[in-house]
C-alpha cells in the first residue's frame, strides 16, 4: 500500500499539508469541507505537490518535516 504527503494551496495563497493512503479521496473530501479544520475555512484550490511513501510512518515524519519548513523552504520545494 502507498501512502502520500501533499501540499494543498488554498484561498488566500495559504499552504496545507497533510498525508494520506488514498490521495484522491482526501482531495474530494477537502474540497467538499470534510477533510480537515483548516481547509474548511481556507478552501483548497488544488494540489501543488505530493511525494509517495511505501509505509505509514515514513509519510508521518515527512509531513513533520515539510510542515516544520518556513514559507520560503516550501515555495522551493513546490517549485523543484
Amino acid at each position: 500500500m502507498s501512502y502520500f504527503i501533499y501540499i494543498l494551496l488554498c484561498k488566500g495563497g495559504s499552504f496545507y499539508t497533510g498525508s494520506t493512503n488514498d490521495i484522491k479521496k482526501r482531495l474530494k473530501a477537502h474540497s467538499e469541507g470534510q477533510g480537515a479544520k483548516y481547509t474548511k475555512s481556507h478552501k483548497p484550490i488544488k494540489l501543488i505537490y505530493s511525494e509517495e511513501f511505501s509505509s505509514k510512518g515514513e509519510a508521518l515524519q515527512r509531513e513533520y518535516e515539510i510542515k516544520s519548513l518556513s514559507r520560503k523552504k516550501k515555495e522551493e520545494l513546490v517549485k523543484e
